[in-house]
């Protein structure tokens, strides 16, 4: 076995916090590996005076860090699991999806006001057309304006006055210590997470065995199995980032659930769909099966039409 990997990480307090995370299990699992941390800065991270969106999305954060791991620069990659395109890139593998902390969305405000206080014509501040959408339906006076900047920066921009509100997920404020600055906390029946938000995906090149066998030991087969279900809604859509589409899983004991919903970019029109399979052998291939299904139903009820 190896004794000493490389992590590559993009250079955001939140980004580093997830990458000593995974460190951290590294070394509890390894106690005698060498694990050393080198920042990577993506384009994601340098343009931002653009949205997301109308730059392509996925991918934005994952580029750079992929072309280490091809030339060996680094061994393994951290990433929020939602941020990965879905279509599969043969030349990697995500050796590990860890336990996910949490999935659900939250409100920081400028005053602590929850969704329902705002003052009507308030902004909100979002890049993600999911967030957007979802809001819309649940307060249709509001306003929405294009954020960017990592969590420090737009938490900052509410408590300056910029925006009223931005929405944010529970998993990064509660890695970097701020889920107190939380005002709200949605339930799915409110706003669907994105596809693997939450998790964390530990990447490899995939003619990497020796890393392979190693991050084996990090790997949570229960948010793996909820979040191939997620992703594979995604997949099987073949849509984009600036494609409001919220799905989350769940493990049930013997049973996978899987909850997903699609808007129209206006909010208006909306497919919900949810579906369940029993986990048997090929759980994995059963928990694609059920994204997959429920993708084709949203596409039979006419998802193209949505944009």
């Amino acid at each position: 076995m190896i004794n000493k990997l490389i992590i590559g990480t993009r250079r955001s307090r939140l980004a580093l916090q997830q990458t000593y995370f995974v460190r951290a299990a590294l070394l509890q699992a390894f106690p005698g590996l060498d694990v050393e941390v080198k920042e990577i800065l993506t384009r994601g991270d340098t343009t931002l005076n653009v949205s997301l969106p109308s730059l392509g999305g996925k991918g934005l954060f994952t580029a750079e860090l992929e072309e280490e791991l091809l030339a060996e620069s680094i061994d393994i990659a951290v990433h929020s699991l939602k941020d990965l395109p879905t279509e599969e890139d043969p030349r990697f593998e995500l050796g590990a999806i860890m336990q996910r902390v949490a999935s659900r969305d939250v409100l920081v405000s400028k005053d602590n006001l929850q969704l329902a206080d705002l003052a009507p014509g308030s902004v909100i501040g979002t890049s993600s057309p999911r967030r957007e959408t979802q809001l819309r339906r649940l307060r249709p006076d509001l306003q929405f304006k294009d954020i960017r900047g990592n969590v420090d920066t737009r938490i900052r921009k509410v408590h300056l006055g910029e925006y009223a509100a931005t929405v944010l997920a529970e998993a990064g404020l509660t890695r970097i210590g701020l889920l107190s600055e939380a005002a709200q906390f949605f339930t799915p029946a409110e706003i669907l997470p994105a596809p693997g938000q939450g998790a964390l995906a530990v990447q490899c090149a995939a003619h990497r065995a020796d890393v392979r066998e190693i991050l084996s030991r990090l790997n949570s087969s229960t948010t793996r199995l909820e979040t191939v279900a997620e992703r594979a809604f995604l997949k099987t859509l073949s849509a984009g980032c600036s494609t409001p589409i919220g799905a989350l899983a769940t493990v049930q004991g013997e049973k996978l659930a899987l909850q997903t919903r699609c808007l129209a970019l206006d909010g208006g029109r909306c497919i919900e769909l949810a579906g369940e399979c029993r986990l048997g052998a090929d759980s994995l291939v059963q928990a694609f099966g059920l994204g997959a299904d429920l993708a084709t139903q949203a596409l039979a009820k006419g998802f193209r039409e949505l944009d």
